[in-house]
């Protein structure tokens, strides 16, 4: 390989690694913009909502306003969807990015997330006839087995990664989808244990946990944020007073008991 040949390799890499940010520039972009842009998909409950209306409810939305708060700024929420957060985070498009985010190496290694807020493991939800029919990856990864999952997420890539054998649809709207295994048109999902709780008691009698031994992994949900030593180290001291005080498990706790 000629060293013309190196050069221009290595210059492509380049480009797709996050450049360095100088310490301080996003929270002096924040100051001077007098607003907090906040990234979410609005459409992970209790983490995230968006109302008819255009508002957003939920717990990592109402601890945005209160960073926003802290900061003296104004807060901007900014749709995104889990297929293009990535994409837009990599693009500057907002600040920090809430909404029930789960690490993932692929993301931090675009820029770091705070202390974790939430600490889950994805499990089956499935319709209450079959809670002890679906009760581990093998049972799952069957040709017989249809699946159903939100699109662009870790959800997704877990379900391709660990239960290629099974039936998978990939249904558009996050809203519904658990519709899809009440309706009958799927058997199962595999999403974060707060969510199964969740739609077990919003279709309380007709969803309900799958009787597992434990979670299949090990997930911790955090925020992401633009690279900014400062602001991570800003963000994260706010957070842990938020975290000892009990005020980030009463937000929690609140936004589960909403309907």
């Amino acid at each position: 390989m000629t060293n013309r040949i190196k050069t221009g390799l290595f210059l492509f890499c380049a480009l797709l690694l996050p450049l360095p940010a100088r310490a301080g520039e996003v929270l002096d972009h924040i100051h001077a913009a007098g607003q907090l842009r906040v990234g979410t998909t609005g459409d992970y409950t209790p983490f995230s909502l968006r109302e008819p209306d255009g508002a957003y409810v939920g717990a990592d939305t109402e601890m945005a306003q209160r960073l926003a708060g802290k900061l003296g700024v104004a807060i901007v929420f900014v749709p995104t969807t889990w297929s293009e957060l990535s994409r837009d985070y990599a693009a500057g498009s907002f600040d920090m990015a809430v909404g029930g985010i789960t690490k993932l190496p692929a993301r931090e290694a675009l820029g770091p997330f705070t202390h974790s807020v939430h600490v889950d493991g994805k499990r089956p939800i499935a319709r209450c006839a079959d809670r002890d029919r679906y009760v581990s990856l093998a049972t799952l990864n069957r040709p017989d087995v249809h699946l159903v999952v939100n699109p662009g997420g870790s959800n997704e890539a877990f379900a391709r990664s660990n239960l290629g054998a099974a039936q998978l649809t990939v249904h558009g709207d996050n809203a519904t989808v658990f519709d899809e295994i009440a309706a009958g048109r799927a058997d199962a999902m595999v999403t974060d244990g707060i969510e199964v709780d969740r739609q077990s008691f919003v279709h309380a009698g007709v969803l309900c946990p799958a009787h597992v031994e434990a979670p299949f992994t090990h997930d911790e949900k955090a925020y992401w944020l633009r690279p900014d030593a400062e602001f991570l180290e800003f963000t994260n001291a706010w957070l842990d007073e938020e975290i000892v005080s009990g005020a980030w498990q009463r937000t929690l706790d609140a936004a589960l008991a909403r309907h």
